[in-house]
């Protein structure tokens, strides 16, 4: 069975793990040099220094499945209620349910947070991502093409976006 929980520094080597193996094998991480324990460290204290959520799917025997969270979109006050999420797995957790769990945790704790919307940032060639989110309803606002690049090549990203509420005005 799956669980859900908040991540400690103690799963920093499973973070740090999971991120560096998208690093190499994604496009989902527009980055090619993978990161140190102490950059995962700094992101990990940063999140948590800024209310963000961080939390690992586990199973029964607390093994790392997977990771998700959300900090700021954009870094500017007009966007206050507006997050972006990641989600990533380790391979072998890929397409047995545990994306979907993350994903819904995060976005019933955005809406507890008080939050209006979910942005995801997805590589356009991630078709398997796009197809989840639009399961949880998120909306693509479009194909924006060749934004990056990586390993050489050109790469479009897709944003899609969840309302989380239905208020008129923040």
């Amino acid at each position: 069975m799956m669980h859900i929980r908040d991540a400690k520094e103690a799963d920093l080597p499973s973070l740090l793990a999971i991120h560096n193996d998208a690093i190499r094998t994604l496009d989902a991480i527009w980055i090619e040099h993978e990161d140190t324990m102490e950059d995962r460290r700094q992101w990990f204290l940063d999140r948590k220094a800024m209310g963000f959520p961080v939390v690992l799917a586990v199973d029964d025997n607390d093994t790392v499945l997977g990771y998700g969270s959300y900090g700021t979109y954009r870094g500017r006050e007009g966007y206050r209620l507006t997050v972006e999420h990641s989600v990533y797995l380790f391979p072998e957790a890929r397409g047995k349910g545990v994306g979907k769990a993350l994903l819904s945790w995060l976005i019933e704790k955005a809406r507890a947070d008080g939050l209006h919307a979910m942005v995801a940032v997805i590589d356009a060639s991630n078709a398997v991502s796009i197809d989840m989110h639009e399961k949880f309803g998120f909306e693509s606002s479009g194909v924006l093409r060749q934004l990056g690049q990586k390993w050489g090549k050109w790469l479009d990203q897709v944003q899609m976006v969840k309302l989380l509420d239905d208020r008129a005005a923040p």
